[in-house]
């Protein structure tokens, strides 16, 4: 998921060096969200993973 983020990411660079205004700020948003939704499931699999303990 985190590489989604970057991809968006990259086309947000790209496109505001080439000018596109609003795609680079609509890929932006987009990337922002991905990378907060990975963030949080992150920490729900860790939460989970001390809650189960191991094995």
């Amino acid at each position: 998921m985190l590489g989604w983020a970057l991809a968006f990411l990259v086309i947000a660079l790209v496109a505001a060096i080439l000018g596109f205004g609003g795609i680079a700020g609509a890929a932006i948003s987009i990337a922002k969200i991905i990378f907060f939704v990975a963030i949080v499931l992150f920490a729900i699999s860790v939460v989970a993973h001390l809650v189960r303990g191991r094995g």
